[in-house]
């Protein structure tokens, strides 16, 4: 059978797009659907315009510290509604980039919202085409519990577009958008509160990372709130929200914030007509090839709910095409030592195993640990401290995770994960030489355990 493409990709985020471009330029005939946005979260109201924010947050400090090196700052001024601008404008130019990245490619590009009408065939704007394969790529979707007084909250979708910024922040979470955004609000100048229902924020990460990140951001005069979850929400004649806690408790604010998690953007996309299976969880069940139940349909990106990170989408997007269309160039994602960050104030550089794990699985670990202060803070008052740590197998040697919080950490710990990657013992660590004077050296002249 002749069919109108050879893959029809339903959804221009990050791996939609990449698997798109990438089969196009194999010489494959390639549509993608788009409802909402080039770019999908990451671009939009994801990791670009979240990070931009974290920048604007920090100037706060650069202010305060430059008077240690002999600078008087005049009176800083920060202007919410300018930044949101000069935010829009940015992502408003990728877009046009995502956009040219795909027409570029020979890939046609359609508009609209997409339905899947049955395994080889795709709706959209009324029309209909016909494809030997269909990908979903369309993502996930900020939820928010259904608690009284759910509407009054708002997600990371409308935080990035509020008219200005609210005088008092709840933020409800302990997830890495939770601390990013509540380093956010508080950086900026907003009186924030950090609400999580569990023991500590950002379970999954090493335990010595979660106890020193908040140690740092109890020094910095966030209200950290664990053990806490809220019954209702209540908006007040002022326009003030009333937030009621399961324990009784009362707290004010003017913006009540959720990032309590995500759940696949499946509405309406018509998969009752294919034999599309879904996991427990509401994802896309797949196999190793990204194949779903149906033969003629993949899936790929946070819509699997497998590491929901745009870079392991990109990577993903790049398997599916090459296993289609350039199979003798395929390779199967390897999700071991995934490196990541989180850009709380300060922030996560993360890459491997944290002790927990290691421990869990079996291994004899030795521990590497350095706490500074780095010494751009010398000449200051503000007295944060940096984490590095390393986790080591005693056995083998090997480095097994990698973990550091503070100034730059994302940027440092990338390295690190190339030399994880290629297997490096702690040994290659003793051996390298060092560059001084920085903080990212610490990691190679850490040579006492501090627990075996």
């Amino acid at each position: 059978m002749a069919y109108d493409f050879d893959l029809y990709v339903i959804g221009a985020g990050s791996g939609g797009v990449r698997a798109a471009r990438f089969a196009a330029g194999f010489g494959a005939k390639v549509a993608v659907a788009e409802s909402r946005y080039l770019g999908g979260t990451c671009v939009n109201v994801g990791c670009v315009p979240k990070k931009l924010l974290v920048y604007g947050a920090h100037f706060a400090e650069d202010f305060e510290q430059s008077a240690g090196f002999g600078w008087t700052p005049g009176e800083a001024k920060f202007d919410w509604a300018t930044l949101i601008a000069n935010k829009d404008r940015e992502i408003n130019r990728l877009n046009g980039i995502y956009r040219n990245l795909l027409v570029n490619s020979g890939v046609t590009l359609h508009e609209g919202h997409a339905q899947i009408v049955d395994p080889n065939t795709v709706e959209i704007n009324g029309e209909r085409y016909t494809a030997k394969n269909i990908l979903i790529a369309t993502g996930g979707w900020p939820q928010i519990p259904e608690i009284p007084g759910h509407e009054h909250a708002i997600s990371s979708n409308q935080a990035f577009f509020l008219k200005e910024l609210p005088k008092r922040v709840v933020v409800v979470g302990g997830g890495y958008i939770a601390v990013e955004f509540a380093g956010i609000f508080h950086g900026l100048g907003a009186e924030t509160t950090l609400l999580y229902r569990g023991e500590l924020f950002l379970r999954g990460f090493d335990g010595a990372v979660r106890k020193h990140l908040q140690e740092e951001l109890t020094k910095r005069g966030m209200n950290l709130q664990f053990n806490s979850d809220i019954e209702r929400i209540d908006k007040q004649s002022d326009g003030s929200l009333k937030v009621t806690l399961k324990d009784g408790r009362e707290l004010e604010a003017d913006c009540v914030f959720y990032a309590t998690g995500r759940r696949p953007m499946l509405d309406n996309l018509g998969l009752e007509n294919t034999g599309v299976k879904l996991d427990k969880k509401g994802f896309i069940e797949v196999d190793e090839q990204y194949q779903t139940a149906e033969p003629s349909i993949l899936a790929l990106g946070d819509v699997i709910g497998r590491v929901q990170l745009t870079p392991v989408a990109l990577a993903e997007g790049m398997a599916v095409a090459r296993r289609l269309f350039k199979p003798e160039q395929y390779r199967p994602v390897d999700y071991k030592m995934i490196p990541t960050a989180v850009f709380s104030l300060p922030n996560i550089g993360t890459v491997g195993l944290s002790e927990e794990e290691a421990r869990e699985a079996g291994h004899e670990v030795q521990i590497f640990e350095s706490r500074f202060r780095p010494m751009k803070l010398t000449l200051t008052d503000c007295q944060e401290r940096t984490l590095m740590k390393l986790v080591v197998d005693a056995k083998t040697d090997k480095v097994l995770g990698c973990h550091m919080v503070g100034p730059d950490a994302g940027e440092i710990v990338q390295g690190l994960a190339i030399a994880l990657k290629a297997g490096a013992t702690k040994r290659h660590f003793d051996e390298t030489i060092g560059v001084h004077p920085t903080a990212a050296e610490e990691f190679v002249t850490m040579r006492t355990p501090v627990m075996a």
